[in-house]
Order: structure tokens, then C-alpha cells, then sequence
């Protein structure tokens, strides 16, 4: 896990040295540890280390082969370089290291972009040919690590971050006011590839890019969730491959030299994960301490959970003390990590417990990210696995809701009524003139929107819709679009703002391969969402948090905190002069909500939390002032 910055000039454009320098300090919280340059005619590469494996120098980077063709910059970890390693010697291969590193780069010179499919990893990187002067560069099927491109007459820059374009000097971008709006009034981030500066963009996952530098990039794609989990021959036993493959994931992914531990709640992704781990270590007598990060919220009684888990595991808790007051604190230097908006307070929490991850000594986190878009965790899938039941086996829909609404204690009537309204809409979207329609709603919901100026709702476009006829549409859209992006995004800023390695067993490709290519009863069913994991753990983790229904996830209180401990805050930045001369609230309507929230008639906490982040964001973004004299945006 490390950061880098790469300028290739077009022409007789000619990167600077003292941009590169300044480019790269500004991620030097993605590599701590080391640091190093490349440079020759037409291009400059700048790297930032956080050495994770082969701690020696032999893992420098920029690394050059041993015949000095090819040159790689690399963030992230491969998982399989020690079987790659070995596969590779077997055709004649030497090698100089002994980390990752190294085995990419001579894969890359062994099967080319065929290499990639090979990749078991979390990887964003780029490697440069000095015999040709042609780059090649690559983003794992997931977009677990961030790459950002950036294009104009002088050439192609690739990053790690978006601050190292916005605030070294080397472009003066503007903000795109069709992201901001999008955010502001549909709550989405992250669900394209447009950023919030125009002009910067993110490569996509699962995509590979060969170029001069000269021409736009055009990214092809080199994995697919559908045709890998087709690819995959229906397996005798489910949960026993299940199993395996979750116990290897989690296993490659505690190769480290140096301390791994866990971010632990009460719920069942974590816990599965640090008791695979837990049981792992006991096998191969590892005799370090197994930390567990907790956060524990009065207002989300997981302690009990998390005790039991502890306790079954042997494992040390590290517990989070700060409270609402220092998590405001932090706001600032986290959006600054960000570059972009987030979803909640959860980001910020996470933030904090990689602060206290680094404190422990921790260098590697395993998390449970991936698991609730992979294998169905989000109640709002039910709606969508019901009526798709409906359709061909309706009495098996009904013992579904039946089952659901006994477990959650709801009422099973309003259920089957929200199945027969989802089955009418799904009708409802091949008549006639129904699209026009649906998206002269979307408009007139966004123009009625009383929080935001027309400034805003002017740069709004209505979004891409997507239809999920089967549960498997929708969870294939959580994990390209909608959901998994974004919280890839966060973790991996959060991480790296402390040097941090965050990996996530539950995104090994062959993991998710063989999640999609199960049938929707292995992910929901009688009522309990994940199921192939629930049964694949069973008699391995406790079985009150095997059996729960709630989600969890590092809930915080902050419908508490935004009446109590944020409210004179609150107050103070609504009626400052920056607030009102921004141009992007209804500040009559703001304040009313602040009053209500306070006084407990409904819950804006949410819609408070992005007034309060998207003020700080545009300050630390340099461009407030864009703001107050330039409606619109332009």
C-alpha cells in the first residue's frame, strides 16, 4: 500500500521535477516509509512507500527489471506473489526481492495484460516501457485501490489521490457541478467515474489502459462479474466451497511482515473474519497478540456480541474512547484525506480507528467491506429477491415474507402489499410514454427540493435508473455502482491517512465469482439475509451474532448528537457570512430544520451532516470562494 504520481509528457512537453516533488509530497501519508523518483526524456514518476512486505531496501520503488526495459510504480498488495513467485521461477525467472513488487513487474514481462487475470489483489499500477515509451496501466476487478487520470495538451497523469492535481499547482481545475449536484440532491457519490473537479477522472475497476500519453486514455476491461461466475462449473457442495474459499482469502491476506489486526463490531462479516483468523493462528502456533478495533456506541448495545467474540478468539480488544466532540474535530483533516464528500459520521469514526490502529503498532487491518453488496446484506434487497419470487414461484414468495416478517417482528400484510406495489412497477416500466414519466417525477422532486438553491438544481441531471429484475441485478449494480465504490473509496483514504493497509477478504474474486454464480436462496432466505455465510459459520463464530437480524457496522448516534452536542455548531456555521454568500442552501429552510431536529419533529440528520461536511470540504478544497462569486458553478 504506497501512492504515486506519474506525469507522461505528450510531445515536447516535458514534466517538471520540482511539480513531481510536490505532487508526491502531498500523499506522503500514503508511504511513510520510503520514497523515490524516475525520470528520463518525456517522462517523471514519484513514489511514496509503506513497506508491508520485504521491509528492505530491495522493495524501493520506482523498481527497475534487472535488463532496465521496464520501470513499475505500484500501490497495493498482490496475495498470491508467493505461488506467482513460484510459478514464475519455474520458467526460468530469477529474482532479486523478495516482496510483490517484483513479481508483478515480471509477470507484466512474462504474459503481458494477460497477467492480470492471474492478480489475486487489491492493485493500482503503472508500467512504463523505456524501449517503446509506452505506458501500460492496470486497476483491480474491484477498484479496491484509487488511480485517477487527469488529460490535456501536455500529457497523462496518473495518481493515487485527486489532491496531488488540485494542490500542487499543476492544473487549475473547477468543480464539476453536475457531481455536486447529484450529491446534494440525490445523495450519490462515486457512482461514475466523474469526480468532483472536472477534468480528473477515475479509472475504472476491472479496466487496463496502453498509451503514449499523447491521445485521451481509453480504458478496456479485463473482468467481468458474469462471466467470470460463469466460467465456474455449479459446485457439488456450496458451503463447503464456500468455506474453503473464505478461509483462504482471509489466510493470504495475513501474509505481512509486519502486525495485522482486525476492525471488529458485533456483526457477522467481522466476526467471521477474526474467527477464521483466530483459529488460522492457533494452527500454526502464531503466538502474537490478534487486536480487535472496536467502536462501541451507547446508543448500539453490540457489547455483548463483541465480548462473546472476543472472548471465543482470544483476541485483545483495542476499544475507541472518543466521543461526538473530537469526532467534530476531526472533520476537517478527514475530508482532507477524503478529496471528496462522504456518506456519514461512520467515515469518520473508521478515520479514528486507523488513528488508533497506528497507535498500536497495527500496519495491516482486515475489514469486512464487500460482504453486505456481495452476498445480499442490505434489507433493501428483499423487496427485490420477493418480487422476483413472485413472478415464477409466488407461494415460495409468500413463505419468504411470512418468514421475513416473523423474524423482524413487522407486519407480513404491509409486506406482501410491498411486493404486489414492486411487481405493479416492474409492469408499470414497459408501458408506453412510463420512462418520459418517471423521469419528469425525478425532476420535479429535485426541483422541489426545499434544502438547496436553484443554483445547484440547475447543474442537476437526472441519474442513470437501473432496473433490477433479479436480486442478482441488483447486488451486480451495488458492487459496479452504487454503494461498494463509495465505501472502497472511503476505507482506503481512512487507511492511508495513518499508513495503514486496509484488506477485505470477502472481495477475493474468487469469493465473489462464487457468490454470483449461486442462486438467490444462498444469499436471502426464511428471513435472514447472507445466507451461505450464516451456514458456512455455523459452529465457527458465535451463534448469537450467527443468528441476529440487526445490521451493524459502526453505527453512530448522530441524530443524538446533531440536537445535543452539534447543535450550537450548527447554528453558528448556518448563519455565517460564508454560509449565506455560498450559494448552495435555502438558508430559511436550513435553519428551520436545525430548530425542528433540535426540538426532535423529524430527523434531518442526515441532510445536516452534508450541509456541515460540505462546507468544510469546499474550504480545505481551496475553491469556497468559487462559491460566493461564481453561481452556478461555471
Amino acid at each position: 500500500m504506497c501512492g504515486f504520481v506519474l506525469v507522461l509528457g505528450s510531445g515536447a512537453h516535458a514534466p517538471e521535477a520540482g511539480q513531481i516533488e510536490r505532487m508526491a509530497e502531498l500523499i506522503a501519508h500514503r508511504g511513510p516509509d520510503d520514497q523515490g523518483q524516475f525520470h528520463e526524456h518525456g517522462i517523471r514518476i514519484a513514489f511514496r512507500r509503506l513497506a508491508i512486505l520485504d521491509l528492505a531496501s530491495s522493495g524501493h520503488q520506482p523498481m527497475v527489471s534487472a535488463d532496465g526495459r521496464h520501470v513499475i510504480v505500484f500501490n497495493g498488495a498482490i496475495y498470491n506473489f508467493i505461488e506467482l513467485r513460484a510459478e514464475l521461477a519455474a520458467l526460468g525467472h530469477a529474482f532479486r526481492s523478495s516482496g510483490d513488487t517484483e513479481v508483478l513487474l515480471t509477470a507484466y514481462r512474462q504474459w503481458g495484460a494477460d497477467c492480470l487475470r492471474r492478480l489475486n489483489g487489491m492493485f493500482a499500477f503503472a508500467i512504463y516501457d523505456r524501449h517503446t515509451r509506452k505506458l501500460f496501466a492496470a486497476r483491480d476487478r474491484f477498484g479496491i485501490k484509487p488511480l485517477f487520470w487527469f488529460h490535456d495538451e501536455r500529457g497523462l497523469v496518473l495518481t493515487s489521490e485527486i489532491k496531488t492535481i488540485r494542490d500542487s499547482g499543476y492544473a487549475e481545475l473547477k468543480l464539476n457541478g453536475q457531481s455536486i449536484a447529484s450529491f446534494l440532491l440525490d445523495d450519490r457519490l462515486d457512482a461514475t467515474e466523474q469526480t468532483f473537479y472536472t477534468g480528473v477522472t477515475r479509472a475504472p475497476a476491472g479496466h487496463y489502459l496502453e498509451t503514449d500519453g499523447a491521445r485521451t486514455p481509453v480504458w478496456q476491461r479485463y473482468w467481468n462479474i458474469d462471466e467470470a461466475a460463469e466460467a465456474l462449473p455449479a459446485p457439488e457442495d456450496p458451503v463447503a466451497q464456500f468455506r474453503e474459499l473464505f478461509d483462504d482469502a482471509v489466510r493470504i491476506r495475513m501474509r505481512s511482515d509486519v502486525p495485522v489486526a482486525v476492525l471488529l463490531s458485533g456483526g457477522l462479516d467481522s466476526t467471521s473474519i477474526i474467527s477464521s483468523m483466530a483459529a488460522q493462528r492457533r494452527d500454526s502456533g502464531a503466538a502474537a497478540v490478534l487486536g480487535a478495533l472496536c467502536y462501541q456506541d451507547p446508543g448500539f448495545d453490540e457489547k455483548p456480541l463483541i465480548a462473546e467474540t472476543l472472548r471465543q478468539t482470544g483476541a485483545t480488544p483495542w476499544v475507541l474512547e472518543s466521543g461526538p466532540e473530537q469526532f467534530w474535530d476531526s472533520l476537517d483533516k478527514h475530508l482532507w484525506h477524503q478529496d471528496e464528500p462522504v456518506h456519514s459520521f461512520t467515515s469518520v469514526v473508521i478515520y479514528e480507528l486507523m488513528r488508533l490502529a497506528r497507535q498500536r503498532g497495527v500496519r495491516v487491518v482486515l475489514n469486512g467491506q464487500g460482504a453486505d453488496e456481495v452476498l445480499g446484506g442490505y434489507p433493501v434487497y428483499f423487496k427485490t429477491h420477493w418480487s422476483e419470487l413472485a413472478r415464477s414461484h409466488p407461494w415460495a414468495a409468500h413463505r419468504e415474507v411470512t418468514a421475513f416478517a416473523r423474524q423482524h417482528g413487522v407486519s407480513a400484510a404491509r409486506l406482501h402489499l410491498t411486493v404486489a406495489r414492486a411487481c405493479i412497477a416492474r409492469l408499470k416500466q414497459h408501458l408506453p410514454g412510463y420512462t418520459k414519466l418517471a423521469a419528469a417525477r425525478r425532476r420535479a422532486r429535485a426541483w422541489h427540493d426545499p434544502w438547496v438553491s436553484e443554483e445547484v438544481k440547475r447543474n442537476w441531471r437526472p441519474p442513470e435508473e437501473p432496473r433490477f429484475d433479479t436480486l442478482q441485478d441488483a447486488l451486480r449494480w451495488s458492487v459496479e455502482r452504487a454503494a461498494l465504490p463509495l465505501y472502497l473509496r472511503v476505507e482506503d483514504r481512512n487507511a492511508m491517512a495513518h499508513g495503514i493497509e486496509a484488506r477485505l477478504p470477502f472481495l477475493d474474486y474468487r469469493l465473489v465469482a462464487l457468490a454470483f454464480r449461486l442462486g438467490s436462496r444462498w444469499k436471502l432466505r426464511e428471513g435472514y439475509s447472507k445466507s451461505i455465510l450464516r451456514t458456512a459459520m455455523s459452529g465457527r463464530i458465535p451463534e448469537a451474532v450467527r443468528t441476529q437480524v440487526r445490521k451493524f457496522g459502526f453505527p453512530t448516534s448522530s441524530e443524538r448528537w446533531f440536537r445535543d452536542n452539534f447543535y450550537g455548531r450548527c447554528r453558528d456555521l448556518v448563519e455565517s457570512r460564508a454560509f449565506r454568500e455560498s450559494g448552495l442552501w435555502n438558508l430559511a429552510y436550513v435553519k428551520r430544520a436545525l430548530e425542528a431536529h433540535r426540538r426532535g419533529v423529524g430527523n434531518f440528520s442526515g441532510r445536516l451532516f452534508d450541509v456541515v461536511q460540505f462546507a468544510a470540504w469546499l474550504r480545505l478544497s481551496k475553491f469556497a470562494f468559487l462559491l460566493y462569486v461564481l453561481p452556478g458553478f461555471a
